[in-house]
């Protein structure tokens, strides 16, 4: 399976590391750290398995990505404003800890491909929270406790391509630019 990913900056990576030892009361933790703008779903739509296919349709798309009506070619600014959990995830083991990500572009590239491949029931659409997973499964009231006692400093960066990610042989299968 196929998704769209944001690349996250070397700061956000430092600052996962840094949480790591509060993130071993978690079942699993992350240490690939991605921001997925879009899962492709085959159910959805046909050419979801074949990334020739894939890349062909999402170049226009990207090609054409505007913020609000005017094509922003510096690409998508993003921003994490915290740390936050999910009790009960979509799909998975709860609880979910994450980066919080904040980013209108990112949201507005969101509607328009969910518009163009089709929205994956709970997780996309008007259910999709971008975000960074750091760690999952455990106890709620230590998501709770970690939250509540652990202050992020906002990350800022701004992404110029967006990644196609192979799940199977877990890697970025193709790198497409936003200009």
């Amino acid at each position: 399976m196929f998704s769209l990913n944001v690349p996250v900056p070397g700061q956000l990576k430092r600052v996962a590391s840094e949480l790591h030892p509060e993130l071993t009361r978690f079942e699993r933790i992350r240490e690939r750290h991605t921001l997925v703008a879009k899962r492709f779903d085959t159910t959805l739509d046909d050419d979801a398995d074949s990334l020739p296919r894939l890349r062909e349709r999402l170049r226009p798309l990207l090609r054409e990505y505007d913020t609000g009506g005017q094509r922003d070619p510096a690409g998508i600014d993003l921003r994490v404003t915290g740390l936050d959990y999910f009790e009960t995830p979509a799909r998975g083991t709860g609880p979910v800890v994450f980066l919080a990500v904040e980013s209108d572009g990112l949201r507005a590239l969101h509607r328009r491909l969910c518009e163009s491949f089709g929205t994956v029931s709970g997780i996309e659409g008007g259910d999709y929270v971008p975000h960074v997973t750091l760690a999952r499964g455990g106890r709620v009231a230590d998501a709770e406790d970690l939250v509540e006692r652990t202050s992020v400093d906002p990350i800022e960066w701004t992404a110029t391509e967006l990644h196609v990610w192979d799940s199977r042989y877990r890697e970025a299968a193709a790198r497409l630019p936003l200009r």
